[in-house]
């Protein structure tokens, strides 16, 4: 019987110190910035740049998604002030304009057709416009 106790003791023990007993929290698995695909239900990140030379154009012109929450991740490295909009069946969403920096734009979408495009001055006229394709 003593040698029964005594097993049980050492496997408790063990088990305990196999538990990690460290206090710390751990450097990986705390807050994230929105890297990788989103969180909380799923949804879909695309990427959009402008060009650094300060171009009026996007370096896509067409992007697809599946329906459902879809964020579009701009990055704009120009000193030209740029944003993201999607715009069609009825959602009307914009990022912030940003210079040297990044940004993005989620929208809740239905399969369809939309428009993607910079907002500022007179830069969508000029051509930075594009399609998204939800499905």
């Amino acid at each position: 019987m003593t040698r029964i106790l005594a097993t049980l003791a050492t496997v408790l023990l063990l088990a305990l110190a196999g538990c990690g007993g460290d206090d710390e929290p751990s450097g990986g698995g705390g807050s994230t910035s929105g890297s990788g695909s989103s969180g909380g239900g799923g949804g879909q990140q695309l990427a959009l740049a402008a060009p650094a030379d300060g171009s009026l154009k996007f370096d896509k012109g067409e992007l697809d998604a599946k329906a459902g929450t879809v964020t579009i991740n701009f990055d704009n490295p120009s000193t030209a002030p740029h944003a993201v909009e999607i715009e069609g069946g009825g959602v009307d969403e914009q990022s912030d304009t940003v210079t040297e920096a990044k940004t993005s734009v989620t929208a809740d979408l239905q399969a369809g057709e939309y428009t993607f495009f910079c907002p500022v001055g007179d830069h969508r006229e000029q051509g930075m416009e594009g399609t998204l394709t939800v499905k």
